[in-house]
């Protein structure tokens, strides 16, 4: 690699990641960028272990809080993670960024402070689209990496064509390489022809190479005038009410709430003292209080009893009622034989005269119609003869026999009688039970009129038990009660005034942040027209710019050993060539890494050259088709080894790159990279961690 003079440090510059945190539903799920001695983001920071155990997730999470469209949806991660935090420095200064899980956010939640520093600043809510809103997440991003307000010309070759804002999802393309642009034949979007413009668009403004600068930096310090008289406005209505709202300095405010919490604490203490005293003078009366809960068991246990058996006493009242009623059906049943049925004929059937006898059996037949009656019948009674019956051959009026059919009223041809219902049997039954059930409902209701009055005499003495727990203790605690009353008053105040405090402070925390919000935008317009005064005079060189970025991808190439090296280059467009031939051609292991010093190379110069790049980069995956993951390429397998990787890495972050962050995905790294690993997950319960969700383990 070319040796070049370190550029002077700017390691505040753009943005740095810090942390990020998966809030979940039980727990959270932290990784920390952060070096534990120095307290600054690490220069190389290296995720390990299995395939899919969130090597790839963390990065895509760190990218959507960043304000891409879509987050990860593997099914651990929709059960179990409601929002994800970054803490990132922007321009040195920590900032959270927050966006829901779940369905993707319109917005996202921006405020200074770190992560677990229970609370600070108001919340900004930053929306993600469109990128060309001053308040969007884009345009703060932006700003922190001097790009804001910058405009992208749709057709670059014409003068009056439109114009669409440069998002900082634009500028992505050259901070994360993903494992499916890594070994990509469309490494330059070729497939997109929009977004192949747009890359060398991104690239241009990032190293200030445009063809139409001076216009582009007008255009920005028109935009940027603007934006500076809203949030001026905004500023000073701000301003206006915190002053109406007389709430006093920052340092008045933190004294007032310094002072509270002390007060606070102080009556806190306070009372745990009041109620070991109270409870030390009114110990005494320990007997007592022992002797009303004995009271108060006791008027529980009467009062329990008379509801159970009230209960019993409501459910058997319309049971014995039941009973009383089947009786007087049965009694009715037995005696309709003797109310209904027997037969009285008083008057002939034939003449209707009046008979002058009564029709009794004689002689063992029926007195009326002289057919034979049952032995055994002692009275002529309605039906009682069909048993009996006989059927007589007697002439018609024409003189042929036919059989009279002497059977009862409610008897059928050809069928045997109904025999005659006996109740009596059931009727003693039932009696014998209704006498039982009323028995048994008079003793309840004896019991439970002694039960009541039992019941009344517990509740009189757990009175009388209470009464006098309240005479003994009543002098002994009323200096107590006045005490806590003064104290609770204390408290309330003390509440009240770190109330009014935290708002104050918030507010004024708003306040500061607009002011700074314009100091940057003066200071960024200052930059812009100073830029204007030389663009003509002092127009950085494009062709210069690409040499430089071409020498250092071969050079890395050089480094890494690629196998047959020679003419390694990029044209004016950027797009690789190895050997004369595109990097299409290459194999699949060249490939991986041809785009691995492709985003190096521009990466590098542009942190050397301090160009408008934001300071990170991603690299997902950089053994893909060397040997480690996915298909083997035999040649670079065998000729390229990882470590060669990771030594370029290591001395330009300690050279030139000093104040850089780069972060890597990689299955296993080589033994020279474990001082940088910063997560190993292991895909193995006995081995945590298991993956990124570590509790996700099925």
């Amino acid at each position: 690699m070319t040796a070049e003079a370190p550029a002077p440090a700017r390691s505040a510059r753009g943005v740095r990641i810090r942390r990020l945190r998966l809030h979940g539903t039980d727990r959270h799920y932290d990784v920390n960028f952060v070096d534990e001695q120095t307290n600054e983001p690490r220069s190389l920071s290296v995720i390990a272990g299995a395939i899919s155990t969130g090597k790839t997730a963390v990065l895509e999470f760190i990218d959507y809080c960043l304000g891409a469209s879509e987050h990860p949806r593997h099914p651990e991660v929709i059960s179990k993670v409601t929002a994800a935090t970054i803490e990132v420095a922007l321009s040195g200064i920590p900032h959270l960024i927050e966006r829901s899980v779940g369905e993707p956010s319109s917005h996202a939640l921006v405020r200074p402070g770190r992560l677990d520093d229970g609370g600070g600043p108001p919340t900004e809510r930053r929306p993600i689209r469109p990128a060309g809103n001053p308040d969007s997440l884009s345009s703060l991003l932006l700003a922190h990496c001097g790009l804001e307000g910058v405009l992208l010309r749709e057709a670059p070759t014409q003068d009056n064509s439109g114009t669409d804002p440069l998002s900082f999802r634009d500028l992505m393309w050259l901070c994360f390489l993903p494992n499916e642009q890594v070994a990509s034949k469309n490494l330059l979007f070729e497939n997109h022809v929009m977004k192949k413009i747009k890359l060398r668009q991104v690239v241009d403004v990032v190293f200030d190479v445009h063809d139409d600068r001076a216009a582009d930096l007008g255009r920005r310090v028109k935009e940027l005038e603007t934006r500076l008289a809203r949030s001026r406005a905004t500023y000073e209505a701000a301003q206006q009410i915190v002053e109406e709202q007389r709430l006093g300095s920052r340092m008045e405010l933190e004294m007032a709430l310094d002072r509270a919490g002390d007060d606070q604490r102080a009556v806190e203490r306070a009372l745990e003292v009041l109620d070991q005293r109270a409870a030390a003078a009114t110990d005494f009366a320990e007997e007592l209080r022992t002797r009303h809960q004995a009271a108060a068991a006791a008027a529980r246990r009467a009062a329990a009893l008379v509801r159970d058996r009230e209960t019993q006493l409501r459910r058997m009242i319309p049971l014995r009622a039941q009973y009383a009623d089947d009786v007087a059906k049965l009694t009715m049943l037995g005696e309709a034989h003797q109310l209904f049925d027997p037969l009285r004929v008083r008057v002939c059937p034939a003449c209707l005269a009046p008979l002058g006898r009564t029709v009794e059996i004689e002689d063992g037949s029926c007195g009326l119609c002289k057919n034979p009656v049952a032995a055994g019948m002692a009275g002529l009674t309605l039906g009682e003869a069909a048993p009996g019956r006989v059927l007589a051959d007697q002439p018609d009026a024409n003189g042929a026999s036919q059989q009279h059919d002497h059977e009862g009223l409610n008897g059928h041809r050809g069928e045997p009688p109904e025999p005659v219902f006996d109740v009596s049997t059931e009727l003693r039954a039932t009696k014998k039970r209704l006498t039982e059930l009323t028995r048994f409902v008079d003793d309840l209701d004896a019991e439970v009129r002694a039960l009541k009055e039992n019941a009344s005499t517990t509740r009189d003495a757990e009175a009388r038990a209470a009464a006098e727990v309240d005479n003994a203790t009543t002098r002994a605690i009323s200096p107590f009660l006045a005490e806590r009353d003064a104290l609770s008053r204390r408290r309330q105040e003390a509440a009240a005034v770190v109330q009014r405090a935290q708002t104050g402070l918030q507010m004024i925390s708003s306040l500061e942040r607009r002011a700074g919000d314009v100091s940057r935008q003066e200071t960024a317009i200052k930059a812009l027209r100073e830029e204007l005064a030389t663009a003509t005079n002092e127009r950085t060189d494009r062709a210069a710019i690409v040499r430089r970025i071409s020498d250092r991808f071969a050079a890395i190439l050089e480094a890494w050993k690629y196998p047959k090296f020679g003419d390694a280059y990029l044209n004016e467009e950027l797009t690789p060539f190895m050997r004369n031939l595109r990097y299409t051609d290459a194999s699949s292991g060249g490939r991986t890494l041809i785009s691995l010093a492709w985003e190096l190379a521009i990466f590098e110069v542009a942190w050397e050259t301090g160009a408008a790049h934001p300071g990170f980069l991603f690299l997902d995956s950089p053994q893909k088709n060397l040997g480690q993951t996915g298909e083997r390429d035999a040649e670079f397998a065998d000729t390229v080894t990882i470590a060669d990787f990771y030594k370029h890495l290591h001395t330009w972050l300690a050279g030139p790159g000093a104040g850089a962050q780069i972060v890597l995905a990689d299955n296993a790294p080589p033994p020279e990279a474990d001082d940088d690993v910063i997560l190993r997950f292991s895909r193995r319960v006995d081995q945590p961690p298991y993956g990124l969700i570590d509790d996700a383990t099925g």
